[in-house]
């Protein structure tokens, strides 16, 4: 892919996260939280475009959606935080098992991106408050990561891998 193409393709791929996360937010109980379709954008791109787009779509648009929510605290531990999440779900996906079972690969980065706000959250609240978050986070990333890969497993033979 030439470089305007990754740009403006990775570009898109940081809007349709903002927008997911914005537009679909299911509150988590007993958190701060909610679920939403973000982390499924970021999954896909990591399946799409390998670990390096996977960390720009997840940590470039999540944390724009952040700072547009009103959460702009959130935005550099978001940027690393579902950063990684991509990172490692498009590393994983690019083994042989991970293209078999692209849920597992996900899942795994589903889980760093929660450790990750699990980690900060101890800074900024204390280790048993931020154990609070924890759950809704784990589920946030396993949500995305069986969304995407229902996703994936239905337009697979449609779409073109570039990267």
């Amino acid at each position: 892919m030439s470089k305007t193409n990754s740009i403006v393709t990775y570009g898109v791929f940081m809007a349709l996260t903002v927008v997911m996360t914005m537009i679909i937010q299911i509150p988590a109980p007993a958190s701060v939280g909610y679920l939403n379709l973000g982390d499924m954008v970021i999954f896909m791109a990591a399946f799409m475009f390998g670990k390096k787009g996977g960390f720009l779509v997840g940590g470039i648009g999540s944390a724009l959606a952040d700072v547009l929510l009103g959460w702009g605290v959130y935005a550099p531990i978001t940027f690393v935080a579902k950063g990684m999440e991509g990172f490692i779900a498009g590393m994983l996906f690019d083994t042989s098992w991970g293209r078999k079972m692209p849920v597992v690969a996900a899942g795994i980065g589903g889980i760093v991106m929660a450790i990750g706000y699990y980690l900060a959250e101890i800074f900024m609240y204390g280790a048993k408050a931020a154990l609070v978050n924890f759950p809704a986070n784990i589920m946030q990333g396993l949500f995305g990561a069986v969304a995407a890969s229902i996703l994936y497993m239905v337009l697979k033979d449609k779409i073109r891998v570039k990267r």
